[in-house]
């Protein structure tokens, strides 16, 4: 039996900017775009479990990490193990397999070549002079961190960063209420006009802006005023817009937790020149994952992630649409997250975008489904049925 359902709650299309949504369900492996209805255009499917997040490439391509089981960091935060590139039909047209890849983020440069991280462990003597973070809670005694690599097209490795290297020790200290399993935690890439690399350090709350010729920072801000932040990205004016978690974040000598924001900075002069939060500051929280992304309209696209809840504010900080995943499930640690609907970003992605010249985007391919008991339900991949197994275990206390 077809069944309708309605995912849009806001929608005001005289100040949308109109276009479709890319987001991909934690824990699944599927990637969705939908319009401005709510209704789905198209999916690909990965062979294995997703790996945070899609970026649909100009050439209508999907970017999207896959996670390899039983890697050698399988359960770090944001571990991976392979890059693929989907055609149209979800074939793969090319890999990148790295057992030690940091699936948080990634940006296919100009030239053609990947920009990805890497963890890798951290020298025990560079280890020793990290600060910060709670004693005694690295990974069986290692500190990890991480190297900004380029990659071929070939996989070779084109260009190298790594991050312990460029620390200073006396300022960039882990936050004290986080593990020291890792030292900084890159988790956003985005290549720049000018060649250089805009990146994020965690579990330092620090966006940076890297010197791609000499190595060095050119830009740094955020320490006293972010919480676990995600997602910088360059405006065509020069700023830098953030997802700021607000998770751990210190304000007025207090700890607060419970208030994400998205910021414009300015990095000329490191004041924030716009900011979204909501009125009732409880309603909009994410302390992990999640994303923010300027329109081509001046609106922000906004991914609350733990809440599945993808939306678009105006510069005068209305909302005029709002989409929530239907799609449930126990993703990895589910003992501290149960089943959610978690969504890592979500990008928009205007009808004249090059990715979406000439495709079907026929909404009326896809419907949704109410089971039939006895009918065969598509299944999850196999990697991600043995990891909620396993979950629910531990949750049982085995």
């Amino acid at each position: 039996m077809a069944v309708t359902m309605q995912l849009v709650t806001r929608y005001n299309p005289a100040k949308t900017y109109h276009g479709y949504t890319l987001f991909g369900p934690m824990a699944t492996n599927q990637v969705y775009l939908v319009d401005m209805e709510g209704r789905f255009v198209h999916r690909w499917k990965t062979p294995r479990s997703l790996s945070l997040q899609g970026k649909l490439l100009p050439n209508g391509n999907l970017l999207v990490g896959q996670r390899i089981p039983d890697g050698p960091i399988f359960d770090m935060p944001g571990s991976g193990g392979e890059l693929l590139e989907l055609d149209w039909e979800s074939n793969v047209v090319w890999e990148y397999e790295d057992p030690y890849i940091n699936s948080h983020d990634w940006d296919r440069m100009k030239n053609g070549n990947t920009l990805i991280a890497h963890w890798m462990p951290v020298p025990e003597k560079i280890a020793n002079r990290v600060k910060g973070g709670l004693p005694g809670s690295e990974r069986e005694g290692v500190m990890w961190g991480d190297s900004l690599r380029e990659i071929t097209a070939e996989g070779k490795i084109a260009w190298e960063w790594i991050t312990f290297e460029h620390m200073d020790f006396e300022k960039d200290i882990i936050c004290p209420l986080c593990g020291r399993d890792g030292c900084i935690y890159v988790n956003s890439l985005e290549a720049l006009p000018d060649g250089n690399i805009l990146t994020l350090f965690r579990l330092i709350n620090t966006v940076a802006i890297i010197d791609k010729v000499t190595g060095d920072f050119k830009w740094k801000w955020g320490s006293d005023a972010l919480g676990h932040p995600h997602n910088p990205t360059l405006l065509e004016n020069g700023n830098i817009l953030i997802f700021d978690n607000g998770f751990h974040r210190k304000m007025h000598g207090w700890i607060l937790a419970y208030c994400s924001r998205v910021l414009e900075v300015n990095p000329k002069t490191n004041e924030i020149e716009w900011e979204f939060r909501e009125e009732n500051p409880f309603n909009f929280y994410s302390h992990i994952i999640s994303g923010a992304q300027r329109l081509p309209n001046g609106n922000t696209l906004i991914c609350d992630g733990t809440k599945g809840r993808i939306f678009e504010v105006t510069h005068e900080k209305e909302i005029v649409w709002e989409f929530v995943s239907p799609f449930y499930y126990p993703y990895r640690g589910a003992e501290a997250f149960g089943i959610n609907n978690f969504v890592f970003r979500a990008h928009r992605y205007g009808p004249d975008y090059p990715g979406l010249k000439g495709r079907d985007l026929d909404p009326g391919k896809f419907e949704w489904v109410l089971q039939e008991k006895g009918k065969k339900v598509e299944e999850m991949p196999e990697t991600s049925q043995e990891e909620a197994v396993k979950q629910r275990l531990r949750m049982l206390g085995y």
